[in-house]
């Protein structure tokens, strides 16, 4: 049930939002030089490692210098990347991760390899599912980037303060998860956006 509404809601999201699509990517091409999408490796299901699909909110070649995006005041970003970020527009992407199976709608946030190999006992739980565009964690962190530009050290903050909290929340998720309650996040979601 889950695959097949995953499937149909992201073919039908790219079709519907295909013209969004084309002027977003057209705005992060004229703000700055670079290609218009960014690809990272990322970590989903059983530990299997697969490329995640954003419109490019950064200047070519910022995550070589660091993971971790620190607010409004983190230079790498572009002007355009600021609009994009604040209505997670630059996920409208990973619509094709979820139809070529690596992503779902709903499920735990996927992370890079350096935050999961932090993972710990039942941590490592949230790997027994498929990584999704937004979960419970998405919601309650959604100015996520503003604490950590607040922050003194925003890679330990992030570590010891952020991904804890974060996990705890997936697992909620893994352990109660549903056709009712992906809906219910997914419109949470909607509303925090527009919000």
């Amino acid at each position: 049930m889950k695959r097949i509404f995953d499937l149909i809601a992201s073919a039908v999201g790219l079709i519907l939002l295909l013209p969004l699509g084309v002027l977003l990517a057209v705005a992060v091409k004229v703000g700055s030089r670079g290609p218009v999408f960014y690809s990272q490796k990322r970590v989903g299901k059983n530990g299997k490692d697969f490329k995640l699909y954003k419109f490019r909110t950064m200047r070519s070649g910022s995550d070589k210098k660091g993971l971790i995006t620190v607010g409004e005041r983190d230079s790498r970003i572009t002007k355009t990347g600021v609009f994009l970020r604040k209505y997670k527009l630059d996920e409208l992407p990973q619509l094709l991760n979820v139809l070529l199976g690596s992503m779902s709608l709903v499920g735990p946030r996927p992370e890079v390899r350096k935050y999961v190999d932090l993972y710990q006992g039942d941590q490592r739980k949230v790997l027994n599912v498929k990584p999704g565009i937004t979960d419970y964690a998405s919601i309650q962190f959604i100015d996520e980037n503003k604490i950590l530009g607040a922050a003194e050290n925003p890679d330990q903050t992030y570590i010891n303060e952020i991904l804890p909290a974060k996990l705890k929340l997936n697992l909620k998720y893994v352990e109660h998860q549903s056709f009712i309650t992906d809906l219910k996040i997914i419109f949470q979601t909607l509303l925090k956006i527009i919000r």
